[in-house]
């Protein structure tokens, strides 16, 4: 898929105070929680610098031939911020208070082609925006219901957008992040279905914060395990040693001598 668009200027300003946000309520109570996992399991992994920004349903900035546009991806990650988070509450303008986006998620909502739409005029569609105005290096449109995500790469912030092949287990190396993305089927917060985890290089799986728990209550167990067989080969050492004494007594032989 390649946007084509006539000329237009891009300027880089802060969202005015009165600029009055969407305030579109999303898809389905899953959503909301998959953008969540996403930051959590980076911050545990400490995948997650200070300076970095994740987040969902939040307003990225730009002007184009003069106009305002907003756009708020389902989840996003900006490698490094250069002003106070103070600043960035209500929206993030890119080149003005930090770096591009590197990741932007969209899931993918029931109005139809919203998240493919290439229109150029305004208000641009999503994918034209994340293309050729914040030149995003990653576009992920996830479907929530099947499992399947779409990855579109360019490099060095150059449009075109490529859609891009995952590996065996269908996912998708991002370099900027040096993680694997992709599905993952299984449960959260009592919720089951498709979600989006992080791999690092090595196939390792970033772990939420209840599996971090889990893990550490199996290998507390584990340990509680082993020391109570400790104690019991301790116990039968002993009671064979006590036996044997009693042996060695019956045949008129102290066990000292």
């Amino acid at each position: 898929m390649v946007a084509t668009a006539p000329p237009y200027v891009i300027t880089w300003q802060k969202l005015p105070d009165d600029f009055q946000l969407p305030d579109d309520p999303v898809d389905n109570i899953a959503q909301p929680a998959l953008a969540a996992a996403l930051t959590e399991s980076l911050r545990l992994a400490n995948r997650l610098p200070a300076t970095a920004l994740t987040c969902t349903n939040y307003g990225i900035c730009a002007t184009v031939n003069d106009k305002m546009v907003v756009k708020a991806p389902d989840w996003v990650y900006i490698p490094h911020i250069t002003v106070n988070r103070e600043e960035v509450i209500r929206s993030y303008t890119p080149q003005l208070q930090g770096d591009f986006p590197t990741v932007v998620l969209e899931f993918l909502s029931d109005t139809e082609g919203t998240e493919y739409s290439i229109k150029s005029t305004y208000p641009p569609g999503k994918f034209f925006y994340y293309e050729q105005i914040l030149t995003v290096p990653n576009y992920g449109i996830f479907n929530l219901k099947t499992g399947v995500l779409e990855l579109y790469r360019q490099e060095n912030h150059t449009p075109p957008y490529q859609l891009q092949t995952p590996n065996a287990q269908g996912q998708f190396w991002i370099p900027e992040l040096e993680l694997f993305l992709g599905p993952w089927e299984g449960e959260r917060e009592n919720l089951q279905g498709y979600w989006l985890r992080w791999w690092d290089g090595a196939g390792n799986l970033l772990l939420w914060d209840t599996e971090r728990v889990a893990l550490e209550q199996e290998r507390a167990e584990q340990e509680r395990q082993r020391a109570e067989q400790e104690r019991q080969r301790a116990q039968q050492q002993q009671e064979r040693a006590e036996r044997l004494a009693a042996q060695l007594r019956s045949l008129g032989i102290e066990p000292e001598a």
